[in-house]
């Protein structure tokens, strides 16, 4: 019963998100509050299970990151970013858009999805104000690339780090195996998503005249700020970088790197506090014990034995079930809680099944699992982290507008996945 009761608690506060009738953080704080209260989880299992907790290196991961941001946005450097980018683009927003995918791309894959959403979308906000257009397909775009880039390497997606602790898997690892499929996936999508906001990525030839006009080096306020803040941004993407060799989790790299750049700066706390979303915290904490409340009386379990059960002893099936299976699942509860509850099931079925490219399994659950972030708000860190950033500007982005998106962007890659995953190793 206490399995039924948890689900249908899940089930109800996902229709809520998804209806955008009530506040979303209400809503998984209500649906937490509603996990401790049926007995699902308790302050042990909420907030120091590593297994079915908060997870509090991507809490602090994302504070760090979110201070870091806030002290450069006071430096002007967004703003000379987003101008110079327009001027490489001549001022045309497709263009743009596409010069803004191919770079957070590739920054998601060097840093990790989340921090670099982090970065993106405020330079996002003023390159739509400067090009005249929507930023929503910019948001959106970001979005996708990010989730595609990050999946790229250990470090760009948290999923990917959670796999390869459990499998002992490393660096250079995840890039022979995952690298490959990923960059494939962007040419395709990228263009993909030109395609979708074809429409609204225009402006006319008076805009991109006059924003050609403006000199992207009086954007910069303050450059004694600005080299404290690069300086200490560098000095955490190296940390990140070096995660393996250094043995520091991204959160307290983090962490230290904002710590540093507070004491340096010499701002008062309400200058950078501001600017953190707090309400994105609340909400990942929340989503994280609802998740963990389904681990903890077995919900998740059972999907996981359920899988076992259909491939039985057939491990093209198993890898082809986990790549499908991971996305869909993904996108629904989030991939990190996800990936976290697959592990036993996977590294099950790489003892029974018959040896013969069985290191697959792995790299399909980290296919299914990164690209199917992309399939609903809440699928991925990065997703709820631009929502949240977007809200803060006035710019909503509802719950199905971006499933719209998220469907044929999840749909592709899973469909390219699948073949590369058999093939390669099977």
């Amino acid at each position: 019963m206490l399995t039924i009761a948890a689900t249908v608690v899940f089930i109800v506060a996902y229709a809520l998100i998804a209806s955008e009738k009530f506040n979303r953080v209400a809503v998984v704080s209500a649906g937490a509050a509603a996990m401790i209260l049926l007995g699902a989880t308790d302050s042990s299992s909420a907030f120091y299970s590593h297994e079915t907790g908060i997870d509090w290196n991507v809490i602090f991961l994302l504070l760090g990151m979110m201070i870091i941001v806030s002290v450069i946005h006071k430096t002007g450097l967004f703003e000379f970013l987003a101008v110079k980018s327009i001027h490489w683009a001549k001022g045309n927003p497709r263009t743009t858009f596409v010069y803004i995918l191919v770079l957070v791309a590739s920054a998601s894959a060097i840093l990790d999805n989340v921090t670099t959403i982090l970065l993106a979308v405020p330079m996002t906000f003023l390159i739509a104000d400067k090009l005249r257009v929507n930023p929503v397909p910019f948001i959106l775009g970001e979005v996708f690339v990010s989730n595609i880039g990050g999946a790229a390497t250990l470090i760009g997606d948290p999923p990917n780090i959670i796999i390869a602790s459990k499998a002992g898997l490393d660096f250079n690892e995840f890039l022979v195996h995952m690298a490959p499929l990923s960059a494939a996936v962007l040419v395709v999508v990228i263009p993909m998503l030109l395609f979708f906001f074809r429409t609204q990525l225009t402006n006319t030839a008076s805009d991109r005249s006059a924003v050609l006009k403006l000199n992207p080096a009086k954007f910069i306020t303050d450059r004694t700020l600005l080299v404290k803040s690069v300086s200490v941004l560098t000095i955490v993407v190296v940390g990140f970088v070096l995660h393996s060799v250094v043995h520091l989790e991204p959160s307290l790299i983090a962490m230290m790197g904002a710590g540093l750049l507070v004491l340096i700066s010499g701002l008062k706390p309400a200058d950078f506090a501001m600017d953190v979303e707090w309400g994105t915290l609340v909400f990942f904490a929340g989503l994280f014990i609802m998740v963990g409340a389904l681990v903890n009386v077995g919900a998740l379990d059972a999907l996981s034995e359920s899988l076992a059960e259909f491939v039985g002893d057939d491990s093209r099936l198993a890898a082809g079930a986990l790549v499908v299976v991971s996305a869909l699942v993904s996108g629904v509860v989030d991939n990190i809680p996800y990936v976290a509850s697959m592990i036993p099931v996977v590294q099950h079925l790489v003892e029974v099944l018959p040896p013969s490219g069985n290191d697959g399994l792995w790299w399909a659950l980290a296919f299914g699992a990164d690209f199917g972030g992309n399939l609903t708000i809440i699928g991925a860190s990065a997703n709820v982290v631009a929502i949240g950033l977007a809200q803060a500007r006035g710019i909503h982005i509802s719950f199905w507008q971006f499933f719209r998106f998220g469907l044929p962007v999840t749909a592709v890659p899973i469909a390219m996945a699948l073949p590369y995953v058999l093939t390669r190793y099977f």
